[in-house]
């Protein structure tokens, strides 16, 4: 009996580079056409070989995102040029995003490490003649084709604007890629790039491509200063968008006001963002953490029938985990309730949560629901360690406990541990099939193959979309002041999110809506009925 050969995912990925490199190549650098029809299978073969060198270089941080996206594009070209048929493209493409994620579990698991990635990546670029120094990789967002297309055929006027040119829009954002809460901050990133991917490819924003620059603070305020210093003073952005976090918040938006700065879309629903009247330069998409906390009382008090003393808030202990324990405490007060609420803290970057369960322990009267406003690994932790201590325990987040980690933390720990999990969110949920979310999907897929659509990511894009309409119409002299002007005068814009978004002078936060979900066995969260 003859040995089987091994199958191609089974490979090694330096195997995969020595074949994938030279073939990748000949591919680009002749007519790929002459491949056409009967050399498909080559074309899979480069797939399962290609995917995982990908992939790798995509889970790697040190790795810039415009290196990996111009091979992609030239991979699919080869797909587009190769293929017979829709269906046979389709097909390919789908085993090549199939390769790319496992190329991402292969660093994720410490089977690759980001050196050899990076070299990797390097000879496939040398082999298709593209420098990974050059500035049209180093600079762009969106794929060269992309920008080749969408270039202005003529000057745009001089914009003597901090961050724009006429060629691009630069916007900063400051996240967490290390430390606790780095999955949030990632989908945060990946979200607005999938926004400006879009966005590019259609052309850009008159004329002008949109580009984004991360700063790491590991969602730690003590570097949050140093992160909003480097992208305004040195890397010169426009605006900010995206910055994750209350604490961070809270020493981030000074600076960009001090700066007469957008400061757009902040991943908080704190008051610290929220002033009445709103600050001019200061813009909310997400619903409040108040009316996040205010849907998720008045769920437990009227559809799960819980008494007011039996409620609980667990939190991180600072300006993030106050807000969600106001919101509670307010929603009381609205609906004439005197009891007051237990309040459990965590140390922010930390899972010690013995001391929250101690106190659960000691009340003489036993808390049936606790309402959490943390980051999914100690919301997670708590979870796990009340449990089993208080058998039909339900249990709330706000959306920015990062909903898909959360699930993901809870199914490892087994079905049990997903009861009675209800996350409130500021989108819709991610398996359904509105215009927004099938852009969204689409969007991902595209410019991150193999990611699963994660609520987090989701929030950045819608919240990017809506900036996007606005700099539109802004038309091609913009400048901060203008844009504002702008966005101050959007009403009822329509995402296809279900429910209109809006502005105004005196109403810097454009959605108000909450949606339920609540997790099934299956770690997949469902929509539920808040009222």
């Amino acid at each position: 009996m003859h040995q089987r050969p091994e199958p191609p995912r089974r490979r090694s990925f330096h195997a995969n580079a020595r074949w994938a490199i030279p073939l990748f190549g000949a591919l680009l650098i002749g007519n790929a056409s002459t491949a056409a029809g009967d050399n498909i299978s080559i074309v899979r073969d480069l797939a399962s070989r290609l995917g995982p060198i990908i992939g790798s270089a995509l889970a790697c941080q040190n790795i810039a995102r415009p290196r990996v996206q111009v091979i992609i594009d030239k991979f699919q070209t080869v797909i587009q040029q190769t293929a017979s048929n829709d269906a046979e493209r389709d097909d390919v493409s789908r085993l090549f995003d199939r390769y790319v994620s496992d190329g991402r579990g292969s660093v994720m698991n410490g089977k690759v490490d980001c050196r050899s990635a990076d070299r990797q990546l390097a000879e496939i670029e040398q082999s298709i003649g593209v420098s990974s120094y050059s500035p049209s990789i180093a600079d762009a967002i969106a794929p060269p084709t992309a920008q080749a297309a969408t270039a202005p055929t003529q000057a745009l006027p001089p914009a003597n604007v901090h961050g724009v040119t006429d060629r691009e829009i630069r916007f900063g954002t400051v996240v967490a890629l290390s430390g606790a809460a780095k999955e949030n901050g990632r989908q945060l990133k990946m979200g607005i790039e999938a926004a400006f991917g879009k966005a590019n490819d259609s052309g850009g924003v008159n004329g002008r491509l949109l580009k984004l620059i991360a700063y790491d603070d590991g969602y730690d305020p003590s570097r949050t200063l140093a992160g909003m210093k480097q992208l305004y003073e040195k890397d010169n952005v426009f605006g900010f968008i995206g910055n994750q976090g209350t604490p961070t918040a809270a020493i981030a938006a000074p600076y960009a006001l001090e700066h007469h700065a957008l400061f757009y879309a902040p991943h908080t629903g704190a008051p610290v963002v929220r002033n009445d009247p709103p600050d001019r330069y200061v813009f909310n998409y997400k619903p409040s953490y108040v009316e996040e906390a205010d849907q998720a009382v008045r769920y437990l008090l009227k559809i799960r029938k819980i008494p007011p003393r039996q409620i609980a808030v667990f939190g991180q202990n600072d300006a993030y985990g106050d807000s969600g324990y106001n919101g509670v405490t307010r929603a009381y007060r609205a609906l004439g309730i005197s009891d007051n609420v237990l309040k459990l803290t965590y140390q922010r970057n930390t899972v010690d949560v013995d001391d929250a369960i101690n106190t659960l322990r000691l009340q003489k009267v036993p808390i049936r629901a606790v309402v959490t406003v943390g980051t999914y690994r100690p919301v997670a932790k708590f979870i796990e360690k009340s449990h089993d201590l208080f058998p039909g325990m339900i249990y709330t987040s706000v959306s920015a406990v990062g909903p898909s980690s959360l699930a993901d933390e809870l199914t490892m720990l087994g079905p049990r541990f997903t009861e009675n999990v209800i996350v409130t969110q500021a989108v819709p949920a991610v398996s359904g099939y509105s215009s927004i979310v099938l852009d969204y999907k689409n969007a991902l897929q595209k410019y991150f193959p193999g990611e699963k659509p994660d609520y987090i990511s989701l929030e950045g894009f819608v919240a990017t979309n809506v900036l996007i309409d606005a700099l539109r119409r802004c038309g091609p002299q913009l400048d901060t002041e203008k844009l504002v002007d702008i966005m101050e005068a959007t009403k009822n814009l329509d995402l296809g999110l279900g429910t209109p978004l809006n502005f105004g002078r005196g109403e810097h936060q454009a959605s108000h809506k909450v949606w339920g979900t609540m997790l099934d066995q299956n770690g997949v969260y469902q929509s539920i009925d808040l009222e």
